[in-house]
């Protein structure tokens, strides 16, 4: 708040702060009115998938809501941070958040008074996993209306059972990356007498595996031409001891091309006839996800807030998913003829809003010197542009 306050004219550091922490505009209307534009979008298509991940901030002390000794991916190890489980709208190379939420760890809801004083609605002073989040951020998109044809998670969503079984009853389509011990039948252990048939790890079975199983499969354009990856695919089928019903579901099995020790696996419940391209396109779609998440951390200022309670917390998001949509939105306005990032926008907005000491044709000619840098080609424009 002190920086833009620096920076920004007529701007007051005490409004600032009374608008994220303390003024009463409420941040799920935000966040659905942007999973509603959003959904304008990028919605509606067979590819469009919403990814459903977490990421940690790394936080000091013990006042800010939900701070607790965790697993934080940004250092990568246990940490003193916030943990929020995050939902995204990808197609392509698109993507946008379209909601957050933060989880609190047990050692908060079973504290009353930490939750008061931290501002937690009495609604929300219930422990619940990072999964039944999950499954409460699909809901509201449903709800909101957004239009997806998929759903996925990284390993740790994925290895979820009931997650994956309720997504099924429901109708709903997954993409969900497994780990490497998660057990599986090569046939129906409920159509063979029982004792005949034995659980099998999915390494233990692609390491059993022949060379020549393996197919090559080009997943999507790089900046340096086609991406290819090594992939095995075969229907399994899962059930639970003493489960009266299994499920035959893809298995994709991923790995770079020169890189055999690094390996992904994947579950999915996509139609049986959908081709296994497909299946290994839409596993790779987490990626942009995590591009749009650190979009958010270095261009829109995700992690960096200075308030500790819940409303703050939540504010502050609303107003980060607010700002990514934005820039998906000039992103494609400005089309493959200009092919700007994230960067490049925060830095047009830098340049136009805080000094206002350039013009907007000095803007537009510093940043197609940007863009060559990068080797862009940008086309010439005329003198009446």
């Amino acid at each position: 708040m002190e920086r833009m306050e620096e920076i920004v004219p007529d701007a007051d550091e005490q409004s600032l702060q009374h608008f994220i922490s303390n003024s009463t505009w409420d941040a799920r209307e935000v966040m659905n009115q942007v999973a509603a534009d959003a959904d304008a979008v990028l919605g509606g298509y067979d590819d469009t998938v919403l990814v459903i991940d977490e990421s940690g901030i790394p936080k000091k002390g013990e006042n800010s809501v939900g701070v607790s000794r965790q697993y934080c991916g940004q250092t990568g190890k246990v940490d003193n941070c916030q943990v929020g489980v995050y939902a995204s709208l990808v197609r392509g190379d698109k993507a946008t958040l379209i909601d957050a939420r933060l989880f609190l760890p047990e050692r908060w809801t079973s504290d009353v008074q930490r939750c008061v004083k931290a501002g937690v609605p009495t609604e929300e002073m219930r422990f619940r996993t990072k999964h039944e989040i999950a499954l409460e951020i699909v809901q509201n998109a449903l709800e909101v209306g957004v239009r997806f044809s998929y759903i996925a998670f990284d390993g740790f969503y994925g290895s979820n059972g009931e997650l994956l079984r309720t997504l099924d009853a429901a109708g709903l389509r997954f993409v969900a990356d497994v780990h490497k011990d998660q057990l599986m039948f090569t046939e129906d252990p409920l159509k063979i007498r029982k004792g005949t048939v034995d659980a099998i790890r999915v390494d233990e079975w692609v390491a059993a595996q022949p060379h020549q199983a393996w197919r090559r499969v080009t997943i999507r354009k790089g900046t340096k031409g086609p991406i290819e990856i090594e992939l095995l695919h075969r229907r399994v089928w899962f059930s639970k001891r003493d489960e009266s019903q299994s499920y035959c579901w893809h298995l994709i099995v991923r790995r770079e091309i020169g890189s055999k020790e690094e390996v992904k696996y994947t579950l999915s419940n996509a139609a049986p006839d959908v081709p296994r391209q497909q299946l290994a396109y839409l596993q790779g779609q987490r990626y942009w996800v995590e591009r749009c998440l650190q979009d958010a951390k270095q261009q829109a200022g995700m992690a960096d807030y200075q308030v500790r309670g819940w409303l703050g917390w939540h504010h502050h998001m609303a107003m980060v998913l607010m700002a990514m949509l934005f820039m998906l939105e000039e992103r494609i306005e400005s089309g493959d003829d200009l092919p700007v990032t994230c960067a490049d926008i925060e830095w047009v907005l830098k340049q136009m809003l805080p000094s206002r000491g350039r013009t907007e044709d000095e803007i537009l000619t510093l940043l197609e010197k940007r863009l060559r840098k990068r080797g862009v080609a940008v086309p010439a424009r005329s003198p009446s542009d």
